[in-house]
């Protein structure tokens, strides 16, 4: 009886632990996306322009791409309940200067600290999800985190289109922070994790302005990239920066490597699994922010909508993008990820070349349509891929592997929405404003994007992973 009812209780603990990461991740990455639609109303009341205003958005990702690599050093540094509590109290300072901000550079601010916390918490459920949960029950667990990375930022959109319809753009925050509190102190009460620190060494101080160069340009310069404004300063020119800061990072980890003291370890990359399946993450990411940034584009521009039924078209998506997560768990944990990421990586490539027939007076249900096939698609990919790629890792490689995957979704999301917004200005025939025929072009690239997708699902592994228990070199 002893012997039964420990486990339950264990995995009961699990399971807790479990829903209050995912319940506090879905509310800090709905941050991620909701400021798209509020950028009016903020010029507006602020009195700044519409560059300016764009840096809610560029800033939160930069910072998110400067501090998501750290999370790799700072899981084996730190316990989970130290890093879940930094986490949510920088998240929460941020999102209280944001509500209270007089001005425009507050609220810079309080978004650049709410980013701090965002950034950690994704790879920090990812990590915990691996070591807490049995092999065979990760599928469907990892179905419900696919919740958090695909359906809030679908839905951001659509929350501030309804909060701004009838309330102040400060309510986006003062909503969201009593939730955030609330787990806060769920956390403080709740979260105990029997985890020991895996490493006490310090921190390679070289590899720290080095990862954050490297990220930040990459990311700075394919936002200025996608941006539809002139800017005094050439996209390339970070570009450069942040890609020869990176070569130095990468000889710096693999010198490093030898000595198991790499700041972001890279020999996942080593493990075939690990390596397709986060390529075709990336791949899913170019089009999940695509579609987002592009989608309400032609809603409101091509259409002539409002932005509340710019954000409402993609809710239908996201809702059932999160009703699926749980089935795709399950029916990975029986059969793996191929039998799903095939059939997913079509189903993208259906809806993305959909897209490409949409006209200046196609209705808005076939655009629902559309997005829903594309998110259902994407929905089948995410969850077996993430789960195979840090299933077929070594327990010690989690919390590097999960750090590697989070901040190249943010690249991967990043290049997508510059990718598809600058050929939406070139292609356009309105001085680089949206039109049908820039919007045509975009389409057209993400189609051949999903090609490329369904191509390289043929090299995902059919076996189920059995164990990633055992630890190799």
């Amino acid at each position: 009886m002893t012997t039964t009812a420990t486990p339950q209780r264990a995995q009961q603990s699990a399971n807790v632990i479990i829903a209050l990461l995912v319940g506090s991740a879905f509310v800090m990455i709905l941050n991620e996306t909701v400021m798209s639609v509020a950028l009016p109303a903020l010029i507006s009341d602020l009195h700044i322009t519409a560059r300016t205003a764009q840096w809610l958005t560029s800033g939160f990702l930069l910072t998110m791409a400067v501090v998501i690599p750290m999370s790799g050093a700072l899981l084996q540094h730190f316990s989970v309940r130290s890093i879940f509590l930094g986490s949510m109290t920088s998240f929460c300072t941020g999102t209280l200067i944001a509500a209270m901000a007089p001005g425009f550079p507050m609220l810079l601010a309080g978004r650049i600290i709410q980013a701090c916390g965002t950034a950690v918490m994704m790879p920090l459920l990812m990590t915990t999800v691996m070591r807490l949960v049995p092999t065979d029950r990760r599928g469907q667990t990892m179905g419900t985190i696919s919740i958090v990375i695909a359906v809030a930022p679908a839905i951001g959109p659509t929350l501030s289109g309804l909060i701004l319809g009838s309330l102040n753009w400060r309510w986006m925050f003062g909503i969201v922070l009593p939730i955030a509190l609330t787990a806060m102190a769920a956390g403080l009460a709740w979260l105990r994790v029997g985890d020991e620190v895996q490493d006490k060494s310090p921190i390679d101080p070289v590899s720290v302005p080095l990862s954050a160069v490297a990220f930040s340009g990459l990311v700075y310069g394919l936002t200025l990239m996608g941006s539809s404004e002139h800017e005094s300063l050439p996209a390339w020119v970070p570009m450069v920066i942040g890609a020869v800061a990176m070569i130095a990072f990468g000889a710096r980890q693999v010198q490093l490597q030898r000595r198991d003291r790499a700041f972001l370890d890279l020999r996942p990359f080593t493990h075939r699994r690990y390596t397709v399946s986060l390529g075709l993450v990336i791949l899913g990411f170019m089009a999940l922010f695509g579609a987002i940034i592009m989608l309400p584009l032609y809603v409101q521009d091509v259409l002539g909508r409002s932005p509340l039924i710019a954000g409402l078209t993609s809710l239908p998506g996201g809702l059932l993008m999160g009703l699926a997560g749980p089935l795709v768990g399950r029916i990975y944990d029986r059969r793996g990820a191929r039998v799903l990421v095939i059939p997913g990586s079509v189903l993208l490539c259906v809806a993305l070349c959909g897209f490409t027939t949409l006209t200046a007076r196609s209705p808005i249900a076939e655009l629902v349509v559309l997005q829903t096939i594309m998110m259902v698609g994407l929905s089948m990919m995410f969850t077996p891929l993430m789960t195979d790629a840090l299933g077929a890792l070594p327990d010690r490689f989690y919390a590097h592997g999960s750090a590697i995957m989070s901040t190249l979704q943010q690249v991967g999301g990043a290049a997508g929405t510059a990718l598809f917004v600058t050929i939406m200005a070139k292609a356009s025939h309105a001085g680089g404003a949206p039109d049908m025929p820039g919007v045509h072009a975009a389409f057209v690239v993400a189609a051949g994007i999903s090609v490329v997708a369904v191509v390289a699902s043929l090299f995902v592994d059919p076996r189920v992973v059995a164990s990633s228990a055992r630890d190799v070199p």
